[in-house]
C-alpha cells in the first residue's frame, strides 16, 4: 500500500510544480532588470513595456471553544512570463516606471497585511478575509491605472517623478508590515 502511494504523490508534486506560474517575490534589495521580462511584446500596444504583478494571500484558522485563532501570509509577485518590453524603446527610465508598478503591488501587500492584522474576525472569517482582500485588490488596480494615466505611461516626467516619490514614501509608512 505504501509503494502505491509514493508514485501518486510524486505525480501530484510534478504536476503541481509545472502548472504554477513563475513568480518573482518583491525584494527591496533586488530591482527588476529587463532580463526579468520574458513575454513577447503585445502587438499594437501604445506603450513600450508591461509589468504583470499582483498580490496573493493564504490563511488558516481554528475555532476551538468559541475562540478563533488564525495565521496568514501575504506576498507580492512579479510574473516574468506575462511581462514584456519592446527592445527598441527601452531605457533605465522606463525600467524604473515598471519597477514602480511592482512597488505599488508591494505597497498593497503591506496594506493588506495591516488590515488583516487589525481586523476582528468572527466565525464568518472566510467571507471577511475575502472581503478585505477584494477591497485592497481593487485599490491596487485603481492605483496602477491612476499611475499610468497621470504619468501618461511614463511620458510625463514630472508626474512620473511625483508618483515614484509618493510610492516610496508610502512603502516607508507601511514599513512595519513588510
Amino acid at each position: 500500500m505504501k509503494l502505491f502511494g509514493i508514485p501518486i504523490l510524486l505525480f501530484v508534486f510534478f504536476f503541481s510544480s509545472e502548472s504554477d506560474p513563475v513568480k518573482i517575490n518583491w525584494d527591496e534589495n533586488k530591482k527588476l532588470t529587463w532580463s526579468d521580462f520574458k513575454a513577447q511584446p503585445s502587438e499594437g500596444a501604445d506603450y513600450v513595456a508591461s509589468t504583470s504583478s499582483g498580490i496573493s494571500f493564504s490563511y488558516s484558522y481554528k475555532l476551538l471553544e468559541e475562540k478563533l485563532t488564525y495565521d496568514f501570509t501575504v506576498q507580492s509577485y512579479f510574473y516574468p512570463e506575462e511581462s514584456w518590453y519592446k527592445e527598441a524603446y527601452v531605457s533605465e527610465y522606463i525600467l524604473k516606471h515598471e519597477q514602480t508598478h511592482f512597488d505599488i503591488s508591494e505597497l498593497h501587500a503591506r496594506i493588506l497585511r495591516k488590515r488583516i492584522s487589525e481586523a476582528s474576525f468572527s466565525k464568518a472569517i472566510k467571507k471577511e478575509m475575502k472581503a478585505i482582500y477584494q477591497k485592497v485588490e481593487g485599490e491596487r488596480q485603481t492605483m496602477q491605472n491612476l499611475f499610468d494615466s497621470e504619468s501618461e505611461h511614463s511620458k510625463n516626467k514630472e508626474k512620473e517623478y511625483q508618483w515614484e516619490q509618493y510610492v516610496t514614501k508610502q512603502l516607508n509608512v507601511y514599513e512595519s508590515f513588510k
